[in-house]
């Protein structure tokens, strides 16, 4: 059997499973509103970077009080464990965003800072839609990559999801996450841009808190609207046994 059809018969087994889990409707729950689209009830932030504005969250920077590190707005709805996320974006400057998951928030660092699993919102097309590790392990897996992190942290490409679907920041784009114990998948306008199983047990999250991002750089507006959540059963932990690292893949430098 090649190379490519040993991947494709191993991640349909991984991931068929979250594919069903992510259907509407049945037990695993419906979809909720997280917004409701004209305050920012259930969210906390710092007042003079968020606001609501058209009907979507925005949070704004400007060139006379530019930000030292990146800033959140952190939704107050508890944590989360296994979910499916969606919502419609868009950012305007020459910066970038992010949607935080199973996060924690680092008072030690400041008030609205936040650390975690982060749905990257980029202009770099290889960038955008990835796996990114606030304040921890940086990017995980870029636009495109399946990426399974051994138990020791090392990063191992072993596949990829496809042709890179591409966004044009300034208009409205809709990212999706879908987490399944220590499965997860990122979507960009429906399409797969990650898939990642993390094995590394002192760093790997199963809950933690949900967040949105004004980054720290040039002045930016970002928006974001249509903020969907279904909870997932819980469960779905994947173990190293059951998903060896192919002989061929490509450890990440």
């Amino acid at each position: 059997m090649r190379f490519d059809e040993i991947l494709c018969t191993c991640f349909l087994g991984l991931f068929l499973p979250m594919v069903t889990l992510s259907a509407g409707g049945g037990q695993e729950g419906e979809f909720r509103d997280l917004f409701n689209g004209r305050d920012l009830t259930g969210w906390e932030g710092n007042p003079q970077l968020w606001s609501v504005q058209d009907g979507a969250i925005t949070g704004q920077t400007s060139e006379k009080s530019p930000l030292s590190l990146n800033q959140f707005l952190i939704w107050q709805g508890g944590s989360l464990k296994n979910f499916e996320l969606r919502m419609k974006v868009r950012v305007e400057g020459q910066n970038n965003s992010g949607i935080q998951y199973r996060s924690r928030r680092l008072p030690e660092v400041g008030k609205y800072v936040v650390g975690g699993y982060q749905v990257d919102i980029h202009p770099k097309a290889e960038y955008n839609g990835m796996l990114y590790e606030e304040r921890g392990r940086g990017i995980i897996a870029e636009h495109g990559q399946k990426v399974i992190i051994d138990e020791q942290g090392v990063k191992w490409i072993v596949g990829s999801t496809g042709p890179v679907p591409q966004a044009e920041l300034g208009d409205w784009t809709e990212y999706t996450v879908i987490v399944q114990g220590n499965r997860l998948v990122h979507k960009l306008n429906g399409k797969t841009t990650v898939e990642v199983i993390d094995h590394q047990v002192a760093k790997r999250s199963l809950e933690g808190t949900l967040a949105l991002q004004v980054h720290q750089g040039p002045p930016m507006k970002v928006q974001f609207k249509s903020i969907q959540l279904k909870k997932l059963p819980d469960g779905g932990l994947l173990s190293p046994e059951s998903t060896p690292i192919p002989k061929d893949a490509r450890k990440v430098p």
